[in-house]
């Protein structure tokens, strides 16, 4: 059987009724199972997960579309987190027999369909790119507002299918085909949003930080300390317990210690296990001598 994992995240983190409103449209939808789904009201988005056949996830996407379309209007949306669309970003990740062809298949027909059936412009990413453009903050550079003046002028950031102008108040979705990541967030115990910015650049790798480590710093002086949010694109490349330590160090430079940390969605387990060994300097570790998953794999013996 070909499933696969989606992980929407749309413009909305503040409105309970919407938010319930699109996380129906997964828990409802036949085929679909909605794993997760999370709310931050600071970057005004939320992150949901949902698992099944291709044709299934689409089709439940594309209702929860219908609600973004009705409820969100970016030209007064505030928040964050950057963002180009209601529906922002979609990934595939491919599950049990699926391959990422058949990932980057999927995304392109979503992609062909939000513009066929609801006049959203798509850009691909990652894996189903069909240019050079294959880094999600690259595509979203300028975010909404800025992007929206871009590709009437530049024809190299004009969306993949659909437009060439943004929709006037959903504006694009980005949608791609990848392997798993873990969005992993780390708080810092002041309110100097600078600070934070200078943490986020030197663990970001593009900035010459961590490899496979995307970073940006959140205001989220509300909660009485400044964010610093990560992606991280390849947790066997830079485990999680390796970016926490990172930020921690650059941090400390500036006298500044860490108030939390926060995983948004879900993760998967060898990335917990990985910081379990690390942090209790465990040898031999087995996943089988988690519990759980030893009840799991008896379960599925024939």
């Amino acid at each position: 059987m070909k499933r696969f994992e989606i992980v929407p995240n749309f413009s909305e983190g503040r409105r309970p009724e919407v938010l319930d409103a699109l996380a129906r449209s997964y828990s409802e939808a036949t085929g679909v199972v909605l794993l997760d789904h999370e709310a931050d009201p600071d970057h005004n988005r939320c992150v949901l997960t949902a698992v099944g056949s291709a044709e299934d996830l689409i089709e439940a996407t594309l209702a929860a579309c219908r609600v973004a379309m009705r409820e969100i209007d970016l030209n007064h949306h505030r928040g964050g987190h950057p963002r180009i669309g209601a529906l922002d970003v979609l990934p595939f990740l491919p599950l049990d027999e699926a391959t990422m062809e058949d990932a980057v298949a999927a995304a392109h027909v979503l992609g062909e369909r939000l513009w066929q059936e609801l006049g959203v412009p798509v850009y691909y990413y990652e894996e189903a790119s069909i240019g050079e453009r294959k880094l999600l903050p690259a595509i979203r550079k300028g975010n909404f507002e800025g992007l929206r003046e871009a590709v009437r002028e530049d024809a190299s950031r004009r969306p993949d299918v659909g437009g060439p102008e943004l929709h006037p108040t959903f504006g694009a979705s980005v949608i791609g085909a990848r392997k798993p990541l873990v969005a992993f967030n780390i708080y810092l115990r002041t309110l100097d949003l600078d600070i934070a910015k200078r943490v986020a650049k030197a663990v970001r790798e593009s900035s010459g930080g961590l490899r496979n480590v995307r970073a940006l710093a959140i205001d989220t002086s509300a909660q009485g300390a400044v964010q610093v949010s990560m992606n991280l694109v390849d947790v066997d490349a830079t485990p999680i317990h390796r970016a926490y330590e990172f930020v921690e160090r650059e941090a400390a430079q500036y006298g500044v210690a860490l108030s939390h940390a926060e995983i948004v969605g879900l993760v998967p387990l060898s990335a917990l296990l990985a910081v379990a060994q690390r942090s209790l300097r465990l040898q031999g570790f087995q996943p089988e001598q988690v519990l759980e998953v030893r009840l799991m794999q008896e379960t599925e013996k024939p």
